[in-house]
């Protein structure tokens, strides 16, 4: 996949999946191989686009081994790294997911059958959406937090949604390329949503599988970014 970079100007691609990685080698690997795997069974054209937040282990190795095109960056956070992915991906369509192996890539399908349906414009993959098993897998702290956006966003916006702060999406890049993203951390997810919001995007939730990541911890401090995730919420919809 990795390619030189005038042929990744001129060529195009039906589908970019952006995965942002920070200190995940015991994953990585695992996440970019079912990917390619699901994406090469859809019968499409793509591309995996890892973009490595400054990680001090093989992650970035790893993921190139296995065919990824790797975007390498110093530590910035996971909102940069998205924009980083996002401003050279080449797909009509970009898929983003974690890359603890939290998410499922043999779900990939459920997240693009409503753009391919042209039913909308910006998918969510809910990890709420008719799954209680989901719900015990995630900290009650997390899940309280998540509960407060989603209120948020509808009382701004008026749009229901079961889980804003999930990181498995996609999006016409059509749309990415009108939104003005400022984000370098977790917030990113909720200014993309409000923005596609406003701009009159067509919004759809699909539920999804949930794993909770078993190896390593999470990055998010629910006190720091959830105050960040609050502030992006509410500015994002008065710009």
């Amino acid at each position: 996949m990795a390619k030189h970079k005038e042929d990744r100007e001129r060529e195009e691609v039906s589908v970019s999946v952006v995965i942002p990685v920070f200190n995940e080698e015991v994953t990585v690997g695992n996440v970019v191989a079912r990917t390619k795997n699901t994406l090469e069974q859809l019968g499409i054209s793509y591309e995996i686009l890892v973009v490595d937040d400054g990680s001090v282990d093989r992650s970035a190795d790893i993921a190139q081994k296995l065919g990824a095109h790797v975007l390498r960056n110093k530590h910035q956070g996971k909102g940069f790294a998205l924009r980083h992915g996002f401003r050279l991906a080449r797909g009509e369509v970009v898929v983003t997911l974690d890359a603890d192996g939290s998410h499922k890539p043999e779900e990939i399908p459920l997240i693009l059958r409503y753009l391919t349906e042209d039913r909308a414009d910006f998918v969510i993959g809910s990890r709420f959406s008719n799954s209680e098993d989901n719900k015990t897998k995630i900290p009650k702290i997390n899940r309280t937090g998540n509960r407060l956006f989603n209120d948020l966003i509808l009382y701004l916006t008026g749009a229901r949604t079961s889980d804003s702060q999930s990181g498995f999406r996609a999006i016409r890049s059509s749309l990415i390329k009108r939104m003005k993203l400022g984000s370098r951390g977790y917030e990113v997810e909720s200014e993309m949503l409000v923005k596609a919001l406003r701009m009159g995007a067509r919004v759809a939730e699909t539920p999804i599988s949930f794993d909770q990541r078993t190896v390593g911890r999470s990055k998010l401090d629910p006190i720091k970014d959830g105050a960040r995730i609050l502030y992006v919420i509410v500015t994002s919809y008065l710009s």
